[in-house]
């Protein structure tokens, strides 16, 4: 698996960075990244028509285990794919905006 520090992720998302949050709708609603798109495990296969295969893109969840399966994924179906290290949890305890209480755009 290929992961980036949160540090590292910061800096690409603040350069604009494509970010998509693979965990469920009422957990992306709960707090996510800002400009993170949802886009759950389970839909990831049949959605990879919308993301850019020229530009990373980076894959966020709680803390990494589903983020790290869907950038193997993404790796292998020929994307530059990074997992960020410790999730939305870490972004969180980091003191970093949050967004919540938006419906989900999947």
């Amino acid at each position: 698996m290929s992961e980036v520090s949160l540090d590292a992720f910061t800096a690409a998302h603040a350069d604009g960075a494509c970010v998509i949050d693979v965990r469920e709708p009422g957990e992306y609603v709960g707090g996510h990244v800002p400009g993170a798109v949802l886009m759950p495990m389970g839909q990831l296969s049949s959605r990879t028509s919308e993301l850019d295969r020229n530009r990373p893109v980076y894959v966020i969840c709680a803390g990494g285990n589903r983020s790290g399966a869907m950038t193997d994924y993404l790796v292998h179906a020929g994307f530059d794919a990074l997992s960020v290290a410790g999730g939305t949890a870490a972004w969180v305890t980091s003191g970093r905006a949050v967004v919540t209480g938006q419906r989900p755009t999947a």
